[in-house]
């Protein structure tokens, strides 16, 4: 047995040794697993470029200072993103086979039969000292693999076909298609709009734009930077000729708009807007400045830079760059409103604290003032004093500190009105401005608008009882428990008890829509007539708070109410759905008893 298994082990010992001698000898072998087609290529450091595809001029295309060029067969910006696509996919290329240079010279026509006699594309890429020359012949029979030769390698490789959709056919596709490079440190701008020329400077502390020619006004920062991004954005439609005999038959020559861009010192970049391609065409005609190519643009892309020169002008009368602290209106009624701390407003003199969302408002409300009409440019004292100016009829005065006389922001002058305008100027600028006279009539006229809205704040279960008042008569509610009410003895009607509970649950936190009187001597002017309703609530401590029902508000679904403060008569705008509740049941039918 032990004889037996001993010539067993040794046959196939021999058998074996015998199959590893003949892969050897015979099969090519194998590439091996992770093995680069290109060892060494790291697609960082590719400098230059080389694509000769089949029946088509040479494509080359250098790298200069982090940019991607075109040489061959003309100079214009690359598109990076291309060029660096292709060149990590031929970092990451692995063979899926190789052929030795015995399986091709098998082949009577290998060059032939391989595709590399006439190649689909020669390439050549270097990288610093470096280069590598990739000549790509057919595809495979089921064509997924390509034919590649690697000059300097015998034989050659079989691999995916993917990455061939990432070789260009004609040097446009490896064009760069923007109009300008990044604006994002733009700092000034230069338009020949037409006959215009228009120049800005961006302001490195606050980023806003100023116009400094033809005049040396605040610019229009939203439409200017607007403009930026639309002309980043833009891209070449079509590449139309490198070689234009007569730049104005498309309008360039002179061009219908001009945009320079720069910054510092430095001009970045230029390009020129000619005229439709056709007849209300969304395209027309362009050029990048430095190159002779003319292509052509979505004619939106240029929409923002075309216009008169106050169409560039700051539209807003303000533009707050720092935050405000106090604000002073001097005029029929004066009054100052200071911070005092963090959403924390005064009106000095006054005893009540300022409502902090009123008075964002009217900062909101001064910030999204408009123009209406540039009026003069350069004022002189006589036109002043012809417009109501050298006496303004009303200031207000923003200052970043309170209490900081020295700290003015801004000053506001409001001059005389013009049918539906009224005059304006600002005390850091020459310009005399128009604004619409229903703006203005926004703006607050007195301090005592600016007073808490908050009325009242106190616990449904410190009620004892809510007194109704209206027409003439009277009906008392006594809350007896959580939820419960009953009627007072002499008091007759039908109540709903849930009802009522949850008006009195809107009422608990009022705070007015906004004040409309103050110490108010004429109560019929606001609808306030001795047959009105009336609310008193009665607390547990003996605290009676009363509101009376007034001029009702349709359009807002609500009334005018009036309640009093501090021994003062107030009027305001009750809330919505308090109203709507109260009227609903809290009121006293006027057929009742």
């Amino acid at each position: 047995m032990k004889s037996k298994t001993t010539t067993l082990w040794f046959v196939l010992a021999a058998s074996l040794f015998a199959g590893i001698w003949l892969c050897q000898k015979f099969l090519p072998p194998a590439t091996p697993a992770n093995s680069n087609l290109l060892p060494g290529l790291r697609a960082a450091d590719l400098t230059a470029i080389q694509i000769s595809p089949a029946n088509a001029l040479e494509i080359a295309a250098v790298q200069t200072n982090g940019a991607w060029q075109l040489q061959k067969p003309l100079a214009y910006p690359a598109q990076v993103a291309a060029i660096q696509s292709l060149a990590q996919a031929l970092e990451k290329l692995v063979p899926a086979t190789r052929l030795t240079a015995a399986e091709i010279s098998s082949h009577k026509n290998s060059d032939a039969d391989f595709g590399f006699e006439n190649p689909q594309y020669s390439l050549v890429l270097q990288a610093g000292d470096q280069h590598w020359q990739l000549i790509i012949g057919n595809k495979t029979a089921p064509g997924d693999q390509v034919f590649i030769r690697v000059v300097g390698l015998d034989g050659a490789f079989v691999t995916d076909a993917g990455w061939l959709q990432l070789l260009p056919h004609s040097a446009d596709e490896w064009r760069d298609t923007a109009l300008v490079d990044a604006v994002a440190a733009t700092d000034w701008i230069m338009i020949t709009n037409g006959a215009k020329a228009m120049e800005f400077r961006r302001d490195p502390t606050n980023h806003l734009w100023r116009m400094i020619r033809p005049l040396s006004v605040r610019a229009d920062s939203a439409r200017l930077d607007f403009a930026l991004q639309q002309l980043q954005a833009g891209h070449v439609t079509q590449f139309v000729t490198d070689n234009p005999a007569d730049l104005s038959s498309y309008g360039l020559q002179p061009a219908a708009l001009d945009v320079w861009l720069g910054h510092g010192t430095n001009f970045d970049a230029a390009v020129h807007a000619g005229k439709s391609v056709s007849e209300n065409s969304p395209q027309l005609y362009a050029r990048r400045e430095g190159w002779n190519s003319v292509v052509t643009a979505a004619s939106d892309v240029f929409t923002p830079w075309h216009g008169a020169v106050n169409d560039f002008r700051d539209p807003h009368l303000l533009a707050f760059t720092a935050p405000v602290a106090e604000i002073e209106v001097r005029g029929e009624n004066h009054f100052t409103l200071q911070q005092r701390g963090p959403n924390d407003w005064g009106v000095v003199g006054e005893k009540f604290s300022a409502d902090n969302e009123t008075v964002q408002n009217f900062i909101k409300l001064l910030a999204g003032l408009r123009v209406a009409e540039f009026v003069k440019d350069t004022a002189t004292v006589a036109d002043l004093q012809g417009v109501g100016l050298a006496t303004p009829s009303r200031q207000i005065i923003l200052r970043g500190t309170a209490g900081d006389t020295n700290s003015v922001l801004t000053q506001l002058l409001f001059g005389t009105n013009t049918l539906d305008r009224i005059l304006v100027k600002r005390s850091d600028e020459d310009s005399v401005y128009a604004l619409k006279l229903e703006d203005f009539g926004r703006l607050p006229e007195a301090g005592w608008e600016f007073r808490d809205r908050r009325i009242w704040n106190f616990s449904e279960t410190n009620v004892t009882q809510i007194t109704l008042q209206q027409n003439g008569k009277t009906r008392q509610l006594l809350r007896t428990g959580d939820g419960k009410w009953s009627l007072a003895d002499g008091s007759q009607g039908i109540i709903d008890p849930r009802a009522i509970e949850q008006t009195l649950q809107q009422l608990t936190s009022l705070v007015a829509v906004g004040w409309v009187g103050r110490n108010i001597t004429a109560p019929e002017k606001y609808g306030f007539n001795p047959g009105n309703l009336q609310v008193t609530i009665e607390l547990k401590t003996g605290e009676k708070l009363s509101v009376d029902f007034g001029l009702e508000l349709p359009s807002a679904q609500t009334a005018l109410a009036a309640v009093t403060l501090d021994g003062e008569r107030w009027a305001f705008i009750f809330p919505v759905i308090p109203y709507q509740m109260v009227a609903a049941n809290l009121t006293i039918p006027p057929n009742a008893p």
